[in-house]
């Protein structure tokens, strides 16, 4: 998918025609979460008249750290209503959730609000993707898909630059949770830096696409 802001979603739409590249935008006061409710519902439901068709939303920390669980489920399951046809990927934001067992409450929340995917961070803080906070979602994911039978993917992103990087994810993927989500629709890397590095060691010459 290629990620673009809100305005830019109406243009993209228009130009964009490239078989099996979705576009996604980033709603709900990305990347801080700290807007209205009401302002959240509505941005991600005109992303999705817009044309977007995956929306990327950020777990409203704040709350989830005063303990106020069911308020944050409850506003997931209203954006989860609001972007009807289109993939909801929830940021929990990691490296302000600290502990493990913080980010495996965080993960079963966004799961049962009706998410898609859960997504390691915004990248615009100092902590984002850890290998340790990537096995506790994919636990998570794992026993809730044993739960439901739901499978939710999940998205590393934020800090993630050499090839070695990405291939260490993706063997934890495996091992973890199989080779039935190393795919696009349940495993993805969010880093554009990464980008450049992987068709640089493809192409084995320098390459400054993004």
């Amino acid at each position: 998918a290629i990620c673009v802001y809100p305005l830019l979603v109406e243009e993209i739409r228009l130009k964009l025609n490239v078989p099996g590249v979705s576009l996604a935008a980033v709603g709900a006061g990305f990347p801080s979460s700290q807007t209205f409710l009401a302002v959240k519902i509505a941005e991600c439901g005109m992303l999705v008249k817009k044309g977007a068709d995956e929306v990327d939303v950020v777990l409203s920390v704040g709350r989830f750290l005063a303990g106020e669980y069911l308020e944050v489920l409850n506003e997931l399951i209203l954006i989860r209503e609001a972007t009807t046809g289109a993939k909801l990927k929830v940021i929990l934001e990691t490296g302000l959730l600290k502990s493990a067992s913080n980010i495996r409450l965080a993960s079963l929340i966004a799961m049962e609000a009706g998410a898609d995917f859960i997504k390691t961070s915004t990248g615009k803080i100092p902590v984002a993707a850890t290998p340790e906070a990537v096995n506790v979602m994919a636990k998570a994911i794992r026993d809730f898909y044993a739960l439901t039978g739901k499978a939710v993917g999940l998205k590393a992103a934020g800090g993630i630059v050499t090839v070695e990087d990405a291939v260490s994810y993706y063997f934890l993927i495996n091992q973890l949770l199989g080779e039935e989500w190393l795919n696009h629709n349940r495993f993805r890397i969010g880093a554009s830096r990464l980008a450049n590095n992987l068709l640089s060691n493809i192409l084995a010459e320098e390459v400054h696409y993004f």
